[in-house]
């Protein structure tokens, strides 16, 4: 990696000769870790000529910092950071500013209040990570995503790659929407129904914004997806939470106040219920009486692998009523972040003018490279395979649990976890913490009942979407000698 000669400026006050300059200049970049080892230092013409000095000036000043060991010359490459400059001095860093904004008065609207998931960064290096919505790279088909990700940079998708579409979205990914993934799902949508996001959460976002940026009131499943509760915090309306028992949301329990209704009933988050076809046409049915919509995140409906999957909300919805929300970040990889949303026109339309106010368009590279993956049926061979192994590892997560006596609190039809229940007194966040000291990950369930003032405190999430088959017993049983401690 080269150093541009963009980044020296001469200072017309320095006290000294111009060589001592340069040389000043790339001592300190090195000294303050700008410039790392092994990175190439411009030539000492580009340099020179950069600068409107003369070149023997800047050859001296090289010189002098080879000598001292500050860069070294290879051959006719050029001159280079040494390997074994000295060190990057932290004393030296900028000194911070002096921030005399009372930021407290300043902002209007606290973001970091919102209920999030954290996961350590370095997850990888534990030996037992039972956390949700990484992936497995042992699955990913890496070669053909960068096969298809070459196609999509060639000449013939140049277009798609650099043009502003402004509001509108690839046609070829919401072609391959609409004639496969949404069938799959029952759906019949045109193009003016389809709205591609950035992933799930931003289409729920997209879809609190218009239906109760104004205000109203939000029913939202008790517990719930934590970034859900964090969104709908951020609207006007209010939000009334709705127990979850074992065929998901409880419709009779749905306030007469409502106007908006937040579900997951292909596996509910985090319990993993599957809201059964009856419950689904009650829901349709209050919905049409009380004049609701309903809002369906359609979470992990791919791994529906121990019974077929159940028609979708908006398969069943006659009257325009459900806003289906969908997604590729899990089933392909969490990175991408690339999602759709599907609706009554009107509903689009105005959705579709703020996704244009606030980021226009998803990356056109990005559109086109998921395309061209589904397209050549990359994308189904990766669902079966990962359907496959899902399906294995939670057999043997189960068979597990029975062994050492763990409780399971909620179970569908597949996912990618269990909800899970300590025994009385056991303090998951606490239980967290001392298994992080065994290498063992796990999921506290406080953040998925936000809101409350004492949350319980004996649920945790379980994903066996990133631990290899080989250490899942293992990782059972240290969960087990930990809880036993308490």
């Amino acid at each position: 990696m080269g150093i541009s000669e963009d980044m020296f400026f001469l200072d017309a006050g320095f006290e000294g000769t111009l060589q001592q300059q340069i040389q000043s200049l790339v001592a300190e970049g090195i000294l303050s870790g700008r410039f790392r080892p092994g990175e190439k230092l411009p030539s000492s013409r580009r340099l020179a000529r950069h600068l409107s000095i003369s070149r023997i000036t800047v050859t001296l000043a090289y010189t002098e910092l080879q000598a001292d060991d500050y860069i070294t010359a290879r051959g006719r490459s050029g001159y280079y950071v040494s390997a074994t400059a000295p060190q990057p001095r932290l004393d030296r860093a900028r000194a911070p500013v002096a921030d005399r904004v009372d930021w407290a008065a300043r902002i209007g609207t606290r973001f970091t209040a919102a209920p999030q998931l954290a996961k350590p960064e370095d997850w990888q290096r534990y030996r037992y990570p039972f956390i949700y919505g990484q992936s497995d790279p042992s699955l990913f088909d890496h070669a053909n995503w960068r096969l298809c990700a070459l196609q999509a940079l060639g000449l013939r998708n140049f277009d798609a790659m650099t043009s502003d579409y402004f509001d509108r979205d690839d046609p070829k990914l919401i072609e391959f929407i609409a004639r496969h993934s949404l069938p799959r799902r029952g759906i019949l949508a045109g193009p003016d129904e389809i709205l591609v996001t950035l992933g799930a959460q931003n289409a729920i976002w997209l879809a609190a914004e218009v239906l109760l940026g104004g205000g109203g009131q939000a029913v939202i499943e008790r517990p719930c997806y934590p970034g859900l509760s964090g969104i709908l915090a951020l609207t006007r309306g209010e939000v009334e939470a709705v127990d979850v028992d074992a065929g998901g949301l409880a419709i009779e329990a749905i306030p007469a106040t409502a106007d908006v209704v937040f579900v997951t009933p292909s596996h509910h988050c985090p319990t993993t219920v599957t809201m059964p076809l009856a419950r689904r046409r009650a829901l349709l049915a209050r919905a049409a009486r009380d004049d609701l919509i309903v809002v369906e995140d359609d979470y992990e409906f791919e791994m529906s692998f121990l019974t077929p999957p159940s028609p979708a909300l908006k398969s069943l919805d006659t009257e325009g009523r459900v806003i289906h929300v969908g997604s590729f970040s899990k089933s392909l990889f969490p990175g991408l972040r690339l999602g759709y949303i599907v609706g009554s026109r009107d509903f689009i339309r105005e959705a579709r003018a703020l996704r244009a106010a606030v980021l226009r368009h998803p990356p056109g590279h990005i559109q086109r490279t998921a395309a061209t993956f589904m397209a050549l049926g990359h994308y189904d061979a990766l669902i079966k395979r990962t359907a496959a192994t899902y399906k294995r590892r939670r057999r043997i997560m189960a068979a597990a649990f029975n062994e050492h006596g763990l409780q399971i609190a909620g179970g569908g039809e597949g996912g990618s976890s269990f909800w899970m229940r300590a025994p009385r007194g056991v303090d998951t966040g606490e239980l967290a913490r001392r298994l992080a000291a065994d290498s063992v990950l796990i999921e506290p369930g406080a953040p998925f009942f936000a809101g409350e003032a004492a949350p319980p405190s004996e649920f945790f999430r379980l994903a066996y979407s990133s631990i290899p088959d080989d250490r899942i017993a293992e990782g059972v049983a240290r969960i087990a000698r930990a809880i036993a401690g308490f």
